[in-house]
């Protein structure tokens, strides 16, 4: 159970980090990113695979590069369905996208504990 509530409250850090990065994305307070975190969680639980699934020859024809048009599609629609965290545009929802992507990989490397095998 702890693992999942520190997950979801690095996610929300992520998101209002994010949100001080890329500009056209704002969050007004952490309980918005809160929010926006589990919304986002169960948009790419949900939505994202089957966006993936239908997008396949686009995916494949860009070499898989249309897979940040539809990650940047995900984050816009978790924006559009929780209240507090906007985005002007599908740029910066692309550039959000990558960006989240990314701060959520170093927070979880840097606070991750490492694995002992025998």
């Amino acid at each position: 159970m702890t693992y999942y509530l520190s997950q979801w409250i690095v996610s929300s850090l992520s998101v209002m980090i994010m949100a001080q990065i890329v500009p056209g994305i704002s969050v007004q307070n952490f309980v918005s990113a809160l929010i926006a975190a589990l919304v986002i969680g169960f948009i790419n639980m949900i939505v994202y695979p089957v966006m993936v699934i239908l997008t396949i020859p686009l995916t494949i024809v860009t070499f898989g590069l249309f897979l940040f048009v539809v990650n940047g599609l995900a984050l816009k629609i978790s924006a559009a369905m929780t209240p507090g965290f906007t985005i002007q545009g599908f740029m910066p929802a692309v550039w959000g996208s990558i960006i989240l992507s990314i701060i959520g990989w170093l927070i979880r490397f840097v606070f991750s504990t490492p694995q002992v095998t025998v």
